[in-house]
């Protein structure tokens, strides 16, 4: 008897086989989630991004090619020469009809404001978004994990009313052989008959929310397949996760949304420190190669080339915008300080849960308690009525009774169980203790 005990919570290859259990489940969710998937995807984006941004402080290498043909030359007026003394002014024609010309030309940044800011928020760009996959990591366990108790809780519901189911059966013959028989008049009969019809209401009503509610763990998962989903069922294993330390207290920094609200001030405090400095003049080298071609027939006009080129360095200052730096450094700064209100509300807001989420796992727990010992309060009275109905002490009114006791507070005790379980994930969330590996 004492063997299988030790065995009863652990889940071996054939159990697997039997069903799938929560751990393979949140496995399975945390490669194939949808909403994991986009906040992987939106990680990679930010990665992109900050590369993009940092490729500033690399060389900027770009060639233009232009042609031209100029209808109407340009016309200069220049003095006459062969009279200096003269105001006389000579129109001349400038140029050649044909042109063309292949610019290379590097761009070197030497300092910017801009790009600067882009290689300080670099990290934290890269820290938020990992923090971002994380934060729905949690919330991908807690959603399935409430999920598939769900499941679990409905399918027992299930099982319990097809073994009420059968001893009504079993009951209605009995009444109906005894009505028959002319022992008892034909109410004990029709009330077994209602009381069957009841349950089997209520099977039918539990059976159709098992498969809602699977698609629903399916969707959460990210399992497309099409095939029945079977979940390995073990009523002492739902009751033995139900504890929590309820000792531990809620920590801000292992709260994932208080940590995203920390990164988002560091972002902004160098935004701030970006508008500080924006007065700063952008410094960079430039070279130029530029072939130029020119010929007053277009057939000749590659035949010869007149190259030219420049390299230098050149610093653009910005000495009045109109007060937009001004304005954007005020913006930076009231963002900040609406960060650190932010930050405020959060630690209050975490607190806030913590004990709502402690307050409602006690009290389910307390609950849970209750209706276990009412549910095996109920399977005694059960046992003893029936006993003593089949020696003609109790009435059939008084078995119905008991019946109907017994299957409310063995469905109460599964609904009970739920809401530990839940309550204990919501506990878990408050104190920044869900485990995502």
């Amino acid at each position: 008897m004492l063997l299988p005990l030790p065995s009863a919570g652990q889940v071996s290859p054939a159990d697997t086989a039997n069903g799938l259990t929560l751990e393979q489940c949140i496995a399975f969710a945390l490669k194939h989630a949808p909403a994991l998937a986009q906040s992987r995807l939106d990680e990679e984006i930010a990665g992109r991004d900050v590369k993009a941004s940092l490729a500033g402080w690399y060389p900027q290498i770009s060639a233009r090619y232009n042609v031209q043909r100029n209808l109407q030359l340009p016309v200069s007026f220049v003095p006459d020469f062969s009279d200096l003394s003269s105001e006389r002014r000579i129109p001349v024609t400038f140029g050649v009809t044909n042109n063309s010309n292949a610019l290379f030309q590097a761009d070197q940044v030497l300092y910017s404001n801009e790009v600067w800011q882009a290689s300080r928020a670099s990290r934290f760009v890269r820290l938020q978004s990992r923090q971002n996959v994380q934060a729905t990591r949690i919330n991908t366990v807690v959603t399935v994990s409430k999920a598939y108790y769900d499941v679990l809780v409905t399918q027992a519901q299930l099982q319990i009313l097809d073994e009420a189911i059968l001893r009504l059966e079993k009951q209605l013959k009995d009444a109906y052989s005894q009505f028959e028989s002319g022992t008892v008049d034909e109410t004990d009969y029709q009330r077994a008959t209602i009381a069957l019809g009841n349950a089997r209401s209520d099977r039918r009503r539990v059976a159709e929310a098992v498969g809602p509610k699977k698609t629903l763990l399916k969707e959460l998962m990210g399992d497309a397949s099409e095939g029945e989903m079977r979940l390995a069922f073990d009523a002492r294993r739902m009751a033995e996760d139900r504890w929590v330390d309820t000792l531990q207290r809620a920590s801000y920094a292992n709260r994932i949304e208080y940590q995203l609200l920390q990164t988002q001030k560091a972002l902004q405090q160098l935004t701030v420190n970006y508008h500080q400095w924006n007065f700063l003049p952008t410094l960079s080298a430039f070279v130029n190669y530029n072939l130029v071609y020119q010929s007053q027939s277009f057939r000749q006009l590659y035949d010869q080339s007149f190259p030219t080129s420049v390299v230098g360095l050149s610093a653009t200052v910005p000495l009045f915008q109109g007060g937009r730096r001004v304005h954007n450094l005020r913006k930076a700064q009231l963002l900040d300080r609406r960060l650190d209100v932010e930050l405020d509300n959060a630690r209050q807001r975490i607190r806030t849960e913590y004990e709502q989420a402690l307050g409602n796992y006690k009290s389910a727990l307390t609950e849970w308690n209750t209706v276990q010992t009412n549910a095996a309060l109920a399977e005694k009275v059960y046992r003893t009525t029936k006993l003593q109905y089949d020696e003609g002490i109790k009435t059939y009114l008084e078995l119905i009774v008991a019946e109907t006791d017994l299957r409310t507070t063995q469905l109460n005790y599964y609904n009970a169980l739920y809401q530990v379980l839940s309550g204990k994930l919501d506990l878990q969330r408050a104190q920044g203790t869900v485990s995502v590996q």
